[in-house]
């Protein structure tokens, strides 16, 4: 006697932890190619290399450099990756909400006409980290939750 092979339905939660990390790393990696678009960035001639040295600004609001771009891209490029499996869509969104969280932390306490502002800061940014670090976590946590338990289950994280 043969078995059928009945194909199991991915969890709950596994769908939107997987698109909401493609959203999300779709969406960095556009931000980090348009931080290399003249007209996008204005004063785009006085983009520089690191530093708050930099005078380029991304919808000229958020400050941006040539390293602060290519993190974009980077962070982008793993959230597609990570979008591929629901723990790796998990990790992806909590510790990278963590990380915008640091950075939010590293914003608010570094001078920033300091070298140490390398990425660069400035008022936008840090108020923009926060909200991607809080809405990574929340993003995070609820889908882990939906996935691993339901809604309203006993997953914790």
């Amino acid at each position: 006697m043969s078995a059928t092979h009945v194909p199991t339905q991915p969890r709950p939660g596994a769908r939107f932890l997987r698109t909401a990390t493609l959203v999300v790393g779709a969406t960095f990696l556009l931000v980090g190619v348009l931080g290399f678009v003249p007209g996008i960035v204005t004063d785009h001639d006085q983009l520089a290399m690191a530093g708050h040295h930099s005078e380029a600004y991304l919808l000229g609001l958020f400050q941006v450099s040539v390293l602060h771009n290519v993190v974009h891209l980077l962070f982008g490029a793993v959230g597609l990756l990570a979008a591929s499996r629901p723990r790796w869509a998990v990790g992806y969104l909590v510790g990278g909400g963590l990380v915008y969280l640091a950075l939010w932390i590293y914003g608010l306490a570094v001078d920033q006409s300091h070298d140490a502002n390398v990425v660069p800061l400035n008022d936008a940014d840090n108020w923009l980290h926060l909200g991607l670090g809080v809405g990574m976590v929340a993003l995070g946590v609820a889908g882990y939750r939906w996935w691993r338990g339901g809604i309203g289950g006993d997953a914790v994280l």
